[in-house]
């Protein structure tokens, strides 16, 4: 008889070795681990001038760069974390010859790098603020807490919803990838709620994202407001796609294995 306790422990040195196998994997190239860290730097860095263009100053209380970091940090988060568990389980399909690797590691080998190298991303960036003399100061940590779990929780689960289509049905990677473009338009990224009439808001706010990221900015400057917005929201949201994720997991991960 197997032990639960050495069933952990063989579950914990797969999800470690396959760590690191994808951090390998991941950063082989020539800026290695730097651009991860690199790109939402310039990307945020970009997208803040080119809104500068069109207002300059505080936007309901934040500055122009905290809203659109905030923002984007949010939206990176969410998009990434749902392209690197969907290909995570194709992406090992060899190591599933092993009767100890199975596709949940490898989900969860990806998720966990992805809110690592997040979780340094916004150390960093934080980091850097401070040094300029701008740094971003959180009322509410627990709930920013609370958001950001959230928020990877439901990533990683409608990643893994969209991996097991892919295994049955390649062609759901592009019907993914032409969902995912419009979010940038579509989740307050570059405008906030509060821009748009009362009477709009209900074709925004069945979006997930415009939630979790008006109460990010929230949490970090209460005078912003989370008009429109709920947090309940986001917790139902969350638990539906995780029950529908574990729920499809337990019907075919038998059947991922034979494609």
């Amino acid at each position: 008889m197997v032990t639960l306790k050495q069933q952990l422990y063989a579950w914990r040195t797969v999800i470690f070795a396959l760590f690191l196998r994808e951090l390998q994997s991941k950063f082989n190239d020539k800026f290695g681990l730097s651009w991860a860290f690199l790109e939402p730097f310039v990307f945020i860095l970009a997208l803040s001038f080119f809104r500068g263009l069109l207002n300059e100053g505080d936007i309901h209380g934040i500055s122009l760069f905290h809203f659109m970091m905030i923002g984007l940090v949010g939206l990176q988060s969410y998009t990434t974390g749902i392209q690197s568990v969907s290909m995570s389980i194709r992406k090992n399909k060899p190591l599933y010859a092993f009767r100890q690797v199975q596709p949940m590691s490898a989900i969860v080998t990806s998720g966990f790098l992805e809110v690592a190298i997040k979780v340094v991303v916004i150390a960093l960036l934080a980091l850097a603020l401070y040094l300029v003399g701008d740094g971003i100061s959180v009322d509410n940590y627990l709930l920013l807490i609370v958001l950001f779990s959230l928020l990877w929780i439901q990533c990683i689960s409608v990643g893994l919803m969209f991996g097991i289509a892919a295994a049955f049905v390649p062609e759901v990677d592009k019907i993914k990838s032409m969902m995912m473009r419009p979010l940038l338009f579509i989740s307050c990224i570059f405008f906030s709620l509060q821009d748009i009439p009362e009477e709009y808001w209900p074709y925004l706010t069945w979006n997930p994202i415009v939630h979790f990221v008006e109460l990010a900015r929230y949490a970090c400057f209460p005078k912003y407001g989370s008009q429109g917005v709920d947090l309940a929201y986001t917790v139902e949201t969350t638990a539906g796609c995780l029950f529908l994720a574990l729920c499809l997991y337990h019907i075919t991960w038998k059947k991922v294995l034979a494609r």
